[in-house]
């Protein structure tokens, strides 16, 4: 399906990429002020500025496409989950964001039932923007990205990130060590969809990931597939989907071997 043009007339991609650098210039001109932080009912922080930016991008997508269904991390669903839906993470990272650290992005994401179109993922402390959409290939700052060439894992920077720490973080942590010394490096990200962008540019050659939102990994799937990548749910271990709360992203030839060097891992079992 091809995403129709706003009420001023202007594509879907162009909304969602003005939309996302004018929420990431607010939460940048906020990055080095006070804070209020809370906790939701799952322990995971939300600051006020998260949703002063959910409500501007809510508000800026509702005034162009009124008629597209909505579902955001901090405001919620609204509208046909089956029909056009704006995904969308004000700030993804916001555990980052909160202790200054300035590793953080703003993501939003346009699907047709379970499809997503296209996806813009915005860092505004380094002023980077990925986006991809359906069929049209997926760019860093306006510059084609691929996936990582590398040949195998023992060539590999590995990113992950484990959430909470629970059982399943403990076998992530397992699952880095079982690799170790086999393989360059490792990062632990702090951000789900600054991990996808990075895997589909090919900063990090593979990423992992568990305890995901729909929001977390929306625009990163079409990305990663647009880079030449595949994202692989971590349960079922086929494509991921917006309804996957774990994933493996890589190139075909590197995720074959990760998943061929970890498959007896409790990561992919673990509830």
């Amino acid at each position: 399906m091809q995403p129709p043009l706003s009420l001023s007339g202007r594509p879907a991609l162009e909304v969602a990429l003005a939309t996302a650098r004018g929420a990431g210039e607010l939460v940048k001109g906020r990055f080095h002020t006070a804070k209020e932080v809370s906790y939701k009912d799952n322990a995971s922080l939300v600051t006020d500025v998260d949703l002063l930016a959910e409500r501007f991008i809510r508000d800026a997508l509702a005034s162009e496409f009124p008629d597209i269904s909505y579902l955001g991390e901090e405001l919620g669903a609204t509208g046909n989950p089956g029909g056009l839906r704006w995904i969308v993470d004000p700030v993804d990272g916001t555990r980052n964001y909160a202790a200054n650290v300035p590793h953080f992005a703003v993501s939003i994401a346009l699907a047709y039932g379970p499809d997503v179109l296209l996806g813009v993922t915005h860092d505004p402390m380094r002023d980077e923007t990925f986006q991809a959409a359906k069929g049209q290939g997926a760019f860093l700052n306006g510059r084609p990205v691929s996936v990582s060439r590398r040949a195998s894992v023992a060539q590999c920077i590995v990113g992950f990130d484990i959430g909470g720490m629970d059982a399943r973080a403990l076998s992530a942590l397992k699952m880095v060590q079982s690799l170790w010394p086999g393989m360059q490096s490792m990062r632990v990200m702090g951000s789900s969809c600054l991990g996808l962008a990075y895997a589909a540019a090919g900063r990090v050659d593979i990423y992992f990931h568990h305890t995901l939102a729909p929001w977390d990994v929306a625009a990163g799937l079409v990305m990663v597939e647009e880079a030449g990548g595949q994202v692989v749910d971590r349960k079922s271990r086929g494509p991921a989907s917006l309804d996957s709360t774990g994933l493996v992203a890589s190139s075909p030839q590197l995720l074959q071997e990760f998943l061929r060097l970890t498959r007896e891992q409790e990561w992919y079992t673990v509830q």
